[in-house]
């Protein structure tokens, strides 16, 4: 019994299939952690989100940014760009039977040793408020009133945490720090700009998440995916997995009990 935890699909199935392969994954008794973004650029979002929804309990995944905007693209709310390859979804006969599944994944998932979510933990919160906050957008994503809530998710603002935040603000900061989130500021509020490797950013001004000085040390090790310029990170306190396979680089995949990682170059 294993658990593969992988970073960002993106539709880049057959690259996930051939780690699969090569771990001789069994159903029966491993588990696949998925760190989001099922869906985007890759040239199998649909083939995506029907396997690994066709894996059940197999399978854990948590929500990418791209996983909530094909929610939105399916309200209107946004149109589907040809850049995302995400059209196919729309044209499917079990288009909404994928998107109903889909708005029911977790923002954040755990296992007894770690955490994930797409973006990382917000580096101010305790697990028990990361948990919550999570429950929180999980509840509203799932109620009667979630059209409302992908409707007015977009948005930067607020840039920090707040317990007194209520309503959209405070389930619009949950979403950007969970799926958006690559540096904060110093104060720790969040950018939502910069997409550049550390070495190429001004860390004076801006410093990863995970290297803010008074993050709150978390109990679990914080998996992530989302931050493809990383090429993967690996510390005693966390470990991001996008490689950027849709980009032309990797998919990298973690056996969680021997730590061993496994790589497959993008087709």
């Amino acid at each position: 019994m294993s658990n593969y935890l992988v970073g960002d699909i993106q539709g880049c199935l057959d690259e996930l299939l051939l780690l699969l392969e090569e771990v001789n994954f069994n159903p029966q008794q491993d588990t696949l952690w998925v760190a989001g973004d099922l869906v985007a650029r890759g040239p199998k979002s649909l083939e995506t989100l029907r396997f690994i929804r066709s894996m059940g309990d197999s399978a854990k995944i948590v929500l990418g940014n791209h996983d909530l905007h094909l929610i939105a693209i399916s309200l209107g709310v946004h149109k589907a760009k040809p850049k995302d390859k995400t059209l196919p979804i729309f044209e499917a006969d079990d288009c909404s039977e994928l998107i109903e599944w889909l708005r029911h994944q977790p923002l954040l998932a755990e296992h007894p040793e770690f955490v994930m979510s797409h973006a990382g933990i917000y580096p101010l919160w305790t697990l028990d408020e990361a948990r919550n906050a999570a429950q929180e957008v999980e509840k509203a994503l799932s109620g009667d009133n979630w059209k409302k809530l992908i409707k007015k998710m977009y948005g930067n603002s607020p840039d920090i945490w707040d317990p007194l935040l209520e309503g959209m603000p405070r389930l619009r900061f949950t979403i950007n720090a969970m799926t958006r989130m690559r540096y904060c500021y110093h104060d720790g509020r969040l950018d939502m700009d910069s997409k550049l490797p550390p070495e190429e950013v001004d860390k004076s001004k801006l410093i990863p998440w995970f290297e803010l000085e008074q993050r709150v040390q978390l109990p679990k090790k914080a998996i992530f995916g989302h931050w493809a310029a990383l090429m993967g990170t690996d510390s005693h306190s966390v470990i991001g997995l996008d490689t950027g396979c849709v980009w032309g680089n990797h998919m990298t995949m973690l056996r969680w009990e021997d730590k061993r990682y496994f790589t497959q170059a993008a087709l």
